[in-house]
């Protein structure tokens, strides 16, 4: 299949995955700004945060069954509504003397979302993926990637022009409902998602619990340096508003590019080895991160992470797709991405508590040890299948 028709083929997902990029891209590059406005420190901004993953586990384990019921339009409901949580989180100081309350609420809601959405986008893509023999998750994700990366872009220049959080996130939520509307498809039901009603029907197995595992570390560590590398070239080392936001953006587009070439490379090359490559080059960027002197030498780290951890998720999402019964297989992609998002809902979070304790240089120096462990498991999925 050509590169344009893969694009075309694609396009539901891709709109869904760009949008969830420019959402969460404006919010970290908007973090140091918000956490001004709360008046917190990174313990008790890691603290408020807690609500989005609490939120996006609940809201993972129904996605399915909300899948089924929405039926074609999961896609496009499931995305317009995440843009609708985002518009929340900077008008929090509208709620007053409850301003904390009323962005934890509203963190909590965009959790939520997202989580939905997440898993719902993940398993249409890997059904578009089996049923054409071809493969679209690393595409899918680069648009993600792209998606942050303009975002944080943007939004680090509406920042330099003194734009507030609210309006700064407003103008990602608005662009985010424009991409939700373009990921309606006539058929865009998603088969799969329904909990068999054979008890002797096909189990998930260890595939959606190892590739999950897997997902977990290559999120926990992507979102580790979207969240916190802001405050990381901005507090650490010293850096501007202008250059802190052009840490996330800088890994967001090395992670797009990468994730484009992978598109490929994948093909070539055994997925097993090609996940562990990329969480070994990851690891070391993580560590670049951690020891960084200056904000060029954390933007080198940052790329490096990006470069590595590109590939992670993506594959292991292929393989799950792959290796499971095919009567299973959205259920079995849907378990494997409430597993990873365990790691970039709960991830920022943990990274604040570390950084609060032992500063930010420890919290990525933790980031490239956890990478490691995905060189043990990946053998450990292969035996699964």
């Amino acid at each position: 299949m050509s590169f344009p028709a893969t694009l075309v083929a694609s396009r539901p997902a891709l709109a869904s995955f760009a949008a969830m990029g420019v959402l969460w891209g404006s919010y970290a590059a908007t973090l140091p700004d918000i956490k001004t406005m709360l008046g917190v420190d990174e313990a008790g901004l890691g603290l408020l945060i807690l609500g989005a993953p609490i939120a996006a586990v609940l809201a993972m384990l129904l996605a399915p069954a909300t899948g089924v019921a929405l039926g074609r339009f999961a896609l496009p409901l499931a995305s317009l509504a995440m843009a609708l949580a985002f518009m929340l989180p900077g008008q929090a100081p509208v709620a007053g003397g409850l301003m904390l309350v009323a962005f934890a609420a509203a963190m909590a809601l965009c959790g939520a979302t997202t989580g939905t959405l997440d898993v719902l986008m993940n398993a249409r893509v890997a059904a578009m993926e089996n049923a054409r023999g071809h493969s679209l998750m690393n595409l899918c994700h680069a648009a993600y990637s792209l998606g942050y990366a303009g975002s944080a872009l943007i939004s680090g220049g509406l920042r330099a022009a003194a734009w507030g959080p609210g309006q700064v996130m407003l103008v990602a939520a608005l662009l985010a409902l424009a991409l939700g509307l373009a990921s309606y498809e006539a058929d865009g039901r998603i088969d799969g998602l329904a909990k068999p009603k054979d008890a002797n029907a096909a189990g998930l197995g260890r595939v959606a619990v190892i590739g999950g595992a897997i997902v977990l570390i290559a999120f926990l560590s992507e979102n580790a340096a979207e969240s916190w590398s802001a405050l990381h070239v901005e507090q650490t080392l010293g850096g501007s508003p202008a250059q802190g936001a052009l840490g996330p953006a800088a890994m967001a587009l090395t992670m797009a590019v990468a994730r484009l070439a992978g598109q490929g490379v994948i093909a070539r090359i055994s997925p097993q080895r090609l996940m562990t490559a990329g969480a070994v080059v990851a690891g070391l960027g993580a560590m670049i991160a951690a020891l960084a002197v200056n904000p060029a030498m954390a933007y080198a780290g940052f790329i490096v992470l990006g470069i590595g951890a590109s590939v992670v998720a993506p594959t292991a999402f292929t393989l799950v797709g792959q290796m499971a019964p095919p009567e299973a297989r959205a259920r079995a992609v849907a378990r494997a991405t409430l597993l990873g998002y365990f790691g970039y809902f709960f991830g920022p979070p943990m990274i604040g508590f570390i950084a609060a304790s032992f500063g930010l240089r420890a919290a990525f120096g933790f980031t490239a040890v956890a990478l490691l462990a995905v060189v043990a498991l990946a053998p450990l999925l292969r035996k699964a299948g």
